[in-house]
């Protein structure tokens, strides 16, 4: 794959133009992205896509990082034949996040302060119930995004279950979701959910 210094900056441009739209977090971004590098411009495999997410998720810190993997996974690919790998996988890493984080920190920054000095308005208090749906929705979508690809109930019915099952704990019970992560942890070291 031949990648050109205007691809990088088509990367750096849609990175900080959608880290505006992060409404929900970082996470909400992943059906773009999922369009912008694998379906419109094949710079990402759609394994390197779920794992660099996978990674992300399974490491401590912020979900901004899943970002930073997808940058990590451009600039892999991005390496130009007889360079080094990781020098374009870190710059790639590097210029994604800075391109993510810096205008939605901007942003938030600047529409806290607003929202505090005026949150006793109606406007403010209907902005903010408002935002609710969009978050769940923005979430659901990006969930089916990420497990999608696995999408073969009669191969994976056990992981299917087990989601299923959490959601409607977490829906129905107070159980405390680490209780939930537990106990899928346990559940995954066993192989009980090997694909057939």
């Amino acid at each position: 794959m031949t990648v050109h210094f205007s691809d990088w900056m088509t990367v750096a441009f849609q990175f900080g133009s959608m880290s505006i739209f992060a409404i929900g977090g970082a996470i909400a971004l992943i059906p773009e992205f999922h369009r912008f590098f694998i379906n419109e411009h094949g710079w990402m495999s759609e394994a390197q896509f779920s794992s660099g997410i996978a990674l992300a998720q399974a490491s401590p810190g912020p979900n901004a990082l899943m970002l930073a993997m997808m940058g990590w996974n451009f600039g892999i690919n991005a390496t130009p034949v007889g360079q080094s790998h990781y020098l374009f996988a870190l710059m790639g890493f590097v210029m994604c996040l800075l391109c993510a984080l810096t205008p939605s920190c901007v942003l938030t920054y600047t529409a806290t302060r607003w929202v505090q000095k005026n949150s006793e308005k109606k406007g403010v208090i209907a902005f903010k119930q408002g935002l609710s749906p969009v978050v769940i929705g923005s979430m659901l979508v990006s969930s089916w995004v990420i497990v999608r690809g696995d999408f073969v109930l009669a191969n994976n019915w056990q992981i299917w279950l087990v989601a299923s099952m959490t959601c409607i704990l977490v829906w129905a019970t107070n159980i405390h979701i680490l209780w939930l992560l537990a106990f899928g942890a346990v559940v995954g070291a066993t192989g009980l959910l090997g694909t057939t």
